[in-house]
């Protein structure tokens, strides 16, 4: 077996473990800084949800739990969904982003090809989070199912896009 022609791939895995890892265990240091208290980013998103669904019609409140890592969005004076650090999409971020820097070559492409799927991760996730709120509200049976498993796999579903679009890029760029 000639090792010589699996080189890339096992140069992106290494790359993107690497950077994943890495990214992880900065933004796990980041975390804990904040604790008992729920970090800035979850706090923002959860602001951002609540803003979102008050101009909809639901009034909400973005609430910090005092003594836990978490936001309460409330609406009519109870809380319907609690926002923990691991529903900010700093993860999904992070996935991203390992696999971004870790495809192809640096090019000018990622100067807007990162801050455009960063906004667009951040944005579905804010449309995550408001539809878990609703599922809360209107079927609340349905919520664990679709915290666990639906709305995780449409998000990471919108990762895959996003790393396809950026594979077809980077094709396209090495074409030319």
């Amino acid at each position: 077996m000639n090792w010589q022609e699996f080189k890339p791939t096992i140069f992106f895995l290494l790359k993107f473990l690497g950077l994943y890892l890495s990214l992880n265990l900065l933004y796990g240091f980041y975390v804990t800084s904040f604790e008992p208290a729920p970090d800035p980013v979850t706090h923002i998103v959860s602001q951002h949800t609540a803003r979102i669904l008050s101009v909809l019609g639901w009034q909400s409140t973005a609430t910090d739990y005092p003594q836990k890592p978490s936001v309460a969005i409330i609406h009519q004076a109870k809380t319907i969904v609690s926002v923990y650090e691991g529903c900010n999409s700093v993860n999904v971020m992070i996935v991203f982003l390992a696999f971004v820097f870790s495809f192809g070559q640096l090019r000018k492409s990622l100067l807007w090809f990162v801050p455009l799927g960063l906004t667009f991760l951040y944005a579905i996730n804010i449309a995550r989070i408001g539809l878990l709120f609703l599922v809360s509200l209107k079927l609340p049976h349905f919520l664990y199912f679709s915290h666990k498993y639906l709305f995780t796999a449409i998000i990471y579903l919108f990762v895959l896009l996003l790393w396809i679009y950026w594979i077809r890029l980077q094709s396209k760029l090495q074409e030319s």
